[in-house]
């Protein structure tokens, strides 16, 4: 590792932009090659960690998740990685070509749904030689562009099951929100045929039933206003599940002074999810909601309710949202709402409910800090997380200063 630290070193000493056109390409085929060989080679080191559960000596429940918080990876990024790493067991052809750079991760990824267990076992039943596959799928990959090599995978993979039943439709849902740095919301995802054919029904109603003479709106725009309509009624209709022991609802928080200031008041407001709002929406918002006043102590924090109450009421939960923000355990980061408070001196031993007693934790988390893992603040206000020997578990962070 070494070796390739100082040889990335090297790379990065020279000057790309005085070379020429030919010497660029030439050098972007072998940068391409090279990185091949190393997903290859991380590929390998994820699936091995997999099979030895190594992600469990920093308290982590799989190695996608440990992907997600210590390598910092998306989900999707991180649950491909794996998925890869499982098929290459099956694949020795394509693994071979994939550790040559003649094979690209995201092909990998292409060919990794045709060797699940479900799907090696069909193919046994049918006869079929799994060397043969593997070796076509190794040619393809290594001769062909991804889309024909993605086109190959999914002709095997119809004939394989040709009259098995109707696939699960939730197979092929996805929806990811990704949140700007001034709250913006941008949706990705995609519907099965039936999921799609119901969203639409519900936007169109809402679009149908609202077109005022002069309306200027785009479709897209006309489709947006219908989702919200659609969060709104809801919201408002009361039936949708708790939320942590909460009923769902816009939380917004913002200093009385701010509220009742006429100024704009820009990011002065805070959102249940993080977004901040001007103090001017918080207003709108605050015209068709409630206000719920809060007692503050004298470092703008809601006090603490001592002994009197071992459950966490709402107001010092909303605090301890506000302060951690998502789970606090060592690369997990898992959102607010998916988290309990947790004691940090327990109930039962004499410690508070109160905000400097508690932790955001998720689920699984708060299992292990109560099987021998613990958190504590350091006196800068940083989160630490230790093994049950004694040990840190610190994330990785970057070479750069």
């Amino acid at each position: 590792m070494g070796e390739l630290q100082s040889a990335l070193d090297a790379l990065s000493a020279g000057d790309v932009r005085e070379r020429g056109a030919r010497e660029q390409l030439d050098g972007i085929r072998e940068l391409l090659e090279a990185r091949n060989r190393i997903d290859a080679q991380l590929a390998r080191r994820v699936r091995a960690a997999e099979l030895q559960q190594a992600a469990d000596d920093d308290g982590v429940a799989s190695m996608r998740s440990w992907l997600r918080g210590h390598g910092r990876l998306s989900p999707g990024a991180a649950s491909r990685l794996v998925r890869s790493g499982r098929a290459l067991d099956h694949l020795p052809a394509l693994a071979a070509a994939f550790a040559a750079g003649a094979v690209t991760a995201e092909q990998v990824a292409v060919v990794a749904p045709a060797v699940t267990e479900e799907r090696r076992t069909a193919a046994l039943r049918q006869g079929l030689d799994l060397a043969e596959l593997d070796q076509l799928f190794a040619a393809v990959a290594a001769s062909r562009d991804i889309q024909q090599l993605a086109r190959v995978v999914q002709h095997y993979l119809a004939r394989l099951d040709p009259d098995g039943p109707e696939p699960d439709p939730t197979e092929d849902r996805g929806l990811t929100l990704s949140r700007f740095s001034d709250g913006t919301v941008a949706l990705r995802g995609q519907l099965d045929a039936t999921g799609g054919e119901k969203l639409q029904a519900a936007l169109e109603s809402i679009v149908q039933a609202d077109r005022p003479k002069g309306d200027r709106r785009t479709r897209a725009q006309q489709l947006a206003d219908a989702l919200v309509q659609l969060a709104d009624n809801q919201l408002a209709a009361g039936n949708l599940p708790l939320l942590r022991t909460v009923k769902p609802s816009v939380v917004v928080t913002v200093r009385g002074t701010d509220l009742l200031d006429p100024t704009t008041g820009p990011a002065t407001a805070t959102g249940a999810f993080g977004s901040l709002l001007s103090a001017a929406k918080a207003r709108q918002l605050a015209c068709d909601g409630s206000i719920v006043p809060v007692l503050l102590d004298e470092r703008g924090l809601p006090l603490d309710v001592g002994r009197t109450k071992r459950v966490v009421p709402p107001h010092i939960r909303k605090a301890v949202e506000l302060r951690d923000e998502s789970c606090v355990f060592a690369g997990c980061g898992a959102p607010k709402h998916w988290c309990d408070v947790h004691h940090l001196i327990h109930w039962i031993f004499g410690g508070e409910t109160s905000l400097e007693n508690s932790a955001l934790l998720c689920e699984r988390h708060h299992t292990k800090v109560h099987h021998g893992f613990r958190v504590e603040r350091d006196p800068g206000g940083r989160w630490r997380t230790y093994r049950p020997d004694g040990t840190e578990i610190i994330i990785g962070t970057s070479l750069l200063v």
